[in-house]
């Protein structure tokens, strides 16, 4: 174990019998990050309720919007990443993710903004959604009761839906996204039905039981990537843009959960370059000096690419032709054909359901709960992010 100045603890070298001892799991997540992971399917259910109790009907009273802008920052600015790309290419409006304070300058009347803090709090949100009743902009406020963010929507006498404040926000995902798709689809933006957020809900139940704590690894999906990643540099690719946010997400919880640097982006962009680390010094190079009699042991301070991608092979189902889906598939059999002949490690996980809201789940799912057993893998506890905390105490005036 090593102790640091700053308070931060933990192991360089995973230990990956914890993994398949649930009291010893329980006792290193004092926080209970597990848990909290666990009940995706459960805030999708409160969430929907909450949303269906807020006056959003008062949205669509002004007809379709030019724009909807959705702010926040970090996981709430996901929630943006989300509604566009479960909206697809056929919304009939731009759907822009914001994450700066204030809202883009040609922001009016003739728009909606969302604003996003599961705190209710976050500069990012509460300056857009002072911006947006400035300007005169519909505004939808999603976040903690009795916030500030709440304060500052009842001033305007806009909609707010509260989530209530469980856990970080990092892992309240589902309960800050389904507020926002359920104002979009007010607003005949997305075609999101109480089938698919039950279909959704359910999705997530189903890969929690299969990732809980006292599932052993070789039948734990989440306890198996976990070990496949330990002291890894993991590169996290999405074939399609849905699956394109769940890699992003999975950077987003393996930086923040299990501290790890993470390369993480659509597989089409990495193919016109990043591609090419497959071939560095993490990669190819490392690879092909590696003794297969050695000791395992003796190679554990190496470090290499461990490639993970993200696969969906049904966005494009109603979209008048395939060649988008065909693209991507092919794409996605070439990166595994690349990383197999260069020797690097390639996990695979594929989407599963018959929505995109459930499909995004399944890819969502399994790796939230991979970036929780990585960080107590290493002693680390997901709750307590030392450096977060000392980075919000230094920037606050």
């Amino acid at each position: 174990m090593m102790d640091a100045h700053a308070g931060v603890s933990g192991r360089r070298v995973p230990d990956e019998g914890l993994l398949d001892d649930a009291a010893a799991l329980h006792e290193a997540d004092p926080g209970g990050m597990l848990r909290f992971t666990a009940s995706a399917g459960a805030q999708v259910r409160e969430s929907a309720a909450l949303a269906a109790e807020a006056n959003l009907g008062v949205l669509a009273d002004e007809g379709r919007p030019r724009a909807v802008v959705i702010a926040g920052i970090g996981t709430a600015g996901r929630t943006g990443d989300i509604l566009a790309t479960v909206a697809g290419p056929r919304c009939p409006v731009p759907v822009i993710a914001h994450r700066s304070a204030g809202v883009p300058g040609w922001v009016g009347a003739a728009d909606v903004v969302i604003a996003v803090s599961a705190s209710g709090r976050s500069p990012e949100a509460l300056g857009a959604a002072e911006a947006a009743a400035r300007r005169g902009a519909r505004l939808v406020a999603v976040g903690a009761p009795d916030s500030q963010l709440q304060s500052v929507a009842e001033g305007v006498r806009a909609p707010f839906i509260p989530v209530p404040r469980r856990a970080p926000a990092r892992a309240s995902l589902w309960g800050l996204t389904v507020p926002v798709l359920l104002a979009a689809r007010t607003l005949g933006l997305v075609k999101v039905n109480e089938a698919d957020l039950a279909e959704t809900a359910a999705r997530l139940d189903a890969d929690a039981d299969r990732s809980r704590p006292t599932a052993e690894s070789f039948v734990n999906p989440a306890k198996a990537l976990a070990l496949g990643l330990a002291n890894s540099v993991p590169v996290v690719w999405g074939s399609s843009p849905l699956a394109t946010v769940a890699a992003r997400r999975f950077g987003d919880t393996l930086s923040a959960n299990a501290r790890y640097p993470v390369i993480a982006g659509a597989l089409g962009e990495a193919g016109r370059g990043r591609v090419g680390l497959l071939d560095g010094v993490f990669g190819g190079l490392a690879e092909s000096t590696r003794d297969i009699f050695a000791d395992p042991e003796e190679e554990s301070d190496w470090t290499r690419l461990r490639v993970v991608l993200l696969r969906d092979g049904g966005l494009n189902a109603d979209d008048d032709s395939d060649e988008p889906l065909a693209v991507e598939e092919r794409r996605a059999d070439a990166l595994q054909t690349l990383a197999e002949r260069r020797g690097v490690r390639c996990d695979v996980v594929t989407a599963e359901g018959g929505s995109a809201l459930e499909r995004l789940a399944s890819l969502i799912a399994v790796p939230d709960f991979a970036s929780v057993y990585l960080a107590l893998a290493h002693g680390l506890d997901p709750m307590a992010v030392a450096a977060v905390t000392e980075m919000k105490e230094l920037s606050n005036p």
